[in-house]
């Protein structure tokens, strides 16, 4: 069935109870007081620090919004962009959307305002939802993308180049909308990146959004007494997808706003969080402020902490290892995934597998699994290949790109992800390496070639190559090895100002002055540079610990 259906249900059944609180604790110093103090008092929904909405509201809101996008003259098919950050309002909007028929399109809240306009034109984007942190991005594109687009604004203040959400909504009708939808149904389009650097459009299903529900709450085991905590972007595959598992059993989830170590344990605490879902910097955060004595466990309520659950990155066996010193009784899982096999749960540990600490796991719930060669024929056990998956919640295709589709899937349903990795003889699954060259910083992709080509537009520049390193806290790092004109001299200062004009997570964390190689076709030699500087790297990291 499709997902809005499982919407409606909890409404009907649980529309008394609280869904969704956003929870914002850099507007109020929530520190003051103990989570027992906490307890004594009952935090009203409008305050600006904690807001909430019941299973009721969440799906009248929806329904409201989707009324507003019918009147408009949206039509199944048509697609809404959603340029959001993680708020009371992303969840009603994004369902509001699949109630007309239409496909939800989200957009990484990092993306500047080129890639902005370049994203909806390539998903054919009829409307873009946005919000206040969005204005001046949006503002410097709105003249081109305005002209066969309607532009709907998410806040207080609207600008002029936009509609208000709140005030259309409010007159819309919060009764659902009479349109038939099937597992068959075009749902969503999400965006995802070669090396290349341009975006492609992922499209799904409404089966897919429906299985990757299911998988979540079979590999989680989400009761209606569940509270999930929610801190990574929803417009990922990776948080939505694993709140799905909140949605299928009628439990609370709380988004977080911030990622300090103390604003996480303090969540936890004061709702009553029994699901967590962490980047492994995050982890990292939380396991060095307990070290310094920064934070102390006996300060808040955990008893209720079942589950710990990682994903986006490989996760470091002795940070498990150091995990397991301060919370002995955590389940823990790691869950891989691709937005192309809508987001995690292809493959998963499993809670029972905890000795497997270092494996992706095994084949998720209802996926299979196979490695294999370069001809694509399957590898004997213990041998190194690509990993590929398949299962329901597979993507229809790369959006207007049937070459890219084609390298990627066969016509058997199999997914080839691009990553390197091998199976041991008791059937589970480790990554080995990547064959593309993104570069995975706190759970987040960055693509070397934009970085390169940016930075030959700085003048001192001969010569860029952009490769990734170890780093405890984020994975890996970017560094930019960079050969200098004959002529010209040239700082670490001066690159990394120049390197301002780059959003800050696409700034190269480390600058090294140094040959660039290319082999006799002309490619760089990045196997090279990751063996000299990885090298180097490590031996760096290990004297600073």
């Amino acid at each position: 069935m499709p997902i809005v259906d499982l919407l409606t249900r909890n409404a009907k059944e649980y529309g008394d109870e609280v869904a969704l609180v956003e929870l914002n604790p850099e507007l109020k110093d929530m520190r003051r007081m103990t989570w027992k103090e906490y307890d004594l008092i009952q935090p009203e929904p409008d305050e600006p620090y904690r807001r909430e909405i019941t299973w009721r509201i969440f799906d009248e809101k929806a329904n409201r919004f989707a009324n507003l996008l019918l009147e408009r003259g949206i039509q199944k098919g048509d697609k809404v962009g959603i340029l959001l950050m993680n708020c009371l309002e992303w969840l009603p909007i994004y369902f509001g959307v699949l109630k007309t028929g239409a496909l939800a399109v989200p957009l990484n809240f990092r993306y500047a305002p080129d890639e902005i306009e370049y994203c909806v034109g390539l998903a054919e984007v009829d409307i873009l939802v946005f919000g206040p942190e969005f204005i001046g991005r949006v503002e410097e594109i709105a003249d081109r993308i305005s002209e066969h687009r309607l532009l709907f604004y998410v806040g207080e203040n609207c600008p002029t180049f936009a509609e208000s959400y709140n005030t259309l909504t409010a007159d819309c009708s919060s009764v659902a909308p009479d349109i038939t939808l099937t597992d068959d149904d075009l749902a969503a389009i999400y965006f995802s990146s070669g090396t290349t650097g341009f975006p492609k459009a992922i499209l799904h299903k409404h089966r897919a959004l429906m299985h990757s529900a299911v998988v979540e709450q079979k590999h989680h085991g989400q009761q209606k007494d569940d509270v999930f905590l929610c801190i990574p972007p929803l417009y990922h595959t990776g948080a939505k997808m694993h709140w799905f598992g909140s949605l299928v059993s009628g439990s609370k989830a709380v988004l977080l706003k911030g990622t300090k170590p103390e604003f996480i344990l303090d969540a936890v605490s004061r709702e009553k969080c029994t699901i967590v879902w962490l980047l492994v910097p995050w982890a990292q955060d939380i396991l060095e402020a307990l070290d310094r004595g920064d934070l102390k466990l006996s300060d808040h309520e955990l008893s209720q902490w079942r589950l710990m659950h990682i994903g986006a990155q490989p996760v470091p066996r002795s940070l498990i290892r150091h995990w397991r010193d301060y919370f002995p009784e955590h389940q823990y899982d790691t869950n891989y995934g691709l937005s192309e096999s809508i987001g995690p749960g292809c493959v998963h540990l499993g809670v029972e597998n905890i000795e497997h600490v270092g494996a992706i796991g095994v084949p998720g719930y209802g996926w299979e699994c196979k490695i294999v060669d370069e001809n694509r024929q399957e590898v004997t056990k213990g041998e190194v290949g690509e990993l590929a998956v398949k299962g329901p919640g597979v993507m229809v295709c790369y959006y207007h790109d049937e070459k890219a589709t084609e390298e990627v899937m066969d016509k058997e349903g199999w997914l080839y992800t691009g990553d390197m990795a091998k199976q041991d003889e008791e059937g589970f699954y480790y990554l080995v390496d990547r064959k593309k060259d993104v570069i995975i910083s706190g759970g987040e992709n960055i693509y070397p070639v934009q970085i390169e080509d940016f930075l030959h537009g700085f003048e001192p520049v001969n010569d860029v190559a952009v490769i990734g390193l170890a780093d405890r806290r984020l994975g890996e790092i970017s560094a930019a090895i960079i050969e200098i004109k004959k002529g010209f001299t040239c700082t670490e200062e001066e690159v990394q100002l120049f390197c301002k004009k780059l959003p800050k997570y696409k700034r190269p964390r480390k600058i090294i002055f140094a040959e660039v190689p290319r082999n006799a076709t002309g490619k760089i030699e990045k196997p090279k540079l990751r063996e000299i500087y990885g090298a180097m790297n490590l031996v760096a990291q290990e004297n600073e610990g």
